[in-house]
């Protein structure tokens, strides 16, 4: 009996303490609005008070509806489940998350826009926020899903979507079909290759019904990058894709490189002056219908690599080189896209050449 005791002891703490330990990942509480509000909280669409949607706080008017053909000829995107909230003028839904303090954590969410005139979703984890713009279609079905990062400064957040535009429609406003989370682990660098996080495997969580990958926002609507390691430095977003439904060309996932010059990534790493080094990286096709002649630029200090690649539309893949001499104890190494694509099944989705496997080692002299 006392054996058992101590075993039922033993299997109780080893639970709790993997419990603590495993990190945060996976849908908010009603993450994707599928748990619907009491038909005495909403009035057609409209939710009718704070806590009328469930799991979620909300102000303003906030919508409580379903993808497809709308009343009015309008039609709502809705690419992840079936409901979605759609926010109007002034109108937030927040909901508190229990994080590690001190810990990296990104959120994933659908987002689409309802109307062609500009419009604007800000996301907000004090004392943090930014605006994502939702003029940009990146993909034909409106499906597009963001990831946001944040640094959690306690151990309870508040994390706040809301609607900071006037629109003159109050029809117009920005839909949201599905929010989740996830502890980043930061990766560091080892004597086998200088960049952290160089085959992109550390990342937000990818929506498993999702096929458009996960589009990471630039730094200036987002200071805590998504993708540890990695500065998002350009003015529109880069994709990261997964293996499930793109061809990566190693382990889980990889970046695509979707707006030209517009759409780049950067990281700083450490260098000894005068010292020789070499950078190694992949570059091919997602196998997504975008054909052409592609061609990413790389830069490591003060040195250049145009690679270019002929894109079948095919998953094809080569690896490319080159030695660059550091100039000082920190280089920054960029990439980017020289053209812009799309893709020829619908000639609207965003799209571009393929990297992975990005590595710097020093050369022995």
């Amino acid at each position: 009996m006392a054996k058992f005791v101590f075993l039922l002891a033993f299997t109780l703490v080893s639970t709790c303490v993997l419990a603590a330990t495993n990190p945060l990942q996976g849908l908010l509480p009603n993450g994707n609005f599928e748990e619907q509000p009491k038909a005495a909280d909403v009035k057609k669409t409209v939710l009718l008070h704070k806590t009328a949607l469930p799991k979620w706080e909300i102000t303003g008017l906030v919508e409580y509806i379903h993808g497809g053909p709308q009343p009015g000829g309008m039609y709502f995107p809705v690419a992840n489940g079936v409901h979605a909230i759609k926010l109007s003028n002034a109108a937030t839904i927040s909901q508190t998350i229990a994080v590690k303090k001190g810990s990296l954590y990104a959120v994933t969410f659908g987002a689409s826009r309802t109307c062609a005139q500009q419009q604007v979703l800000r996301v907000s984890v004090p004392p943090h926020s930014g605006d994502l713009p939702l003029q940009t279609l990146y993909c034909a079905d409106g499906g597009d899903v963001y990831a946001y990062g944040f640094k959690a400064n306690d151990s309870s957040l508040k994390l706040t979507f809301s609607n900071p535009s006037v629109n003159e429609d109050p029809n117009c406003g920005p839909i949201i079909d599905v929010v989740a989370v996830k502890e980043l682990l930061p990766p560091k660098a080892t004597n086998l290759n200088l960049v952290k996080n160089g085959g992109f495997e550390e990342g937000p969580y990818g929506l498993s019904n999702s096929t458009n990958g996960v589009l990471l926002p630039p730094r200036q609507q987002d200071i805590t990058s998504p993708l540890p390691g990695w500065i998002i430095e350009s003015i529109k977003a880069v994709k990261l894709i997964d293996s499930k439904y793109f061809n990566v060309p190693s382990g889980l996932a990889a970046i695509e490189l979707i707006a030209g010059r517009e759409s780049a990534v950067a990281q700083i790493i450490r260098t000894i002056p005068n010292k020789l080094y070499k950078l190694t990286f992949a570059i091919g096709d997602a196998k997504n219908f975008c054909h052409g002649d592609m061609m990413v630029e790389a830069f490591a200090g003060k040195d250049t690599l145009k690679a270019p690649f002929k894109s079948e539309a095919k998953g094809e893949w080569k690896m490319v080189s080159m030695e660059f001499k550091a100039i000082s104890t920190r280089t920054r190494l960029s990439f980017y896209s020289s053209y812009y694509h799309i893709r020829v099944d619908d000639t609207v989705s965003l799209c571009g050449p393929v990297i992975d496997q990005v590595k710097v080692l020093s050369v022995r002299s």
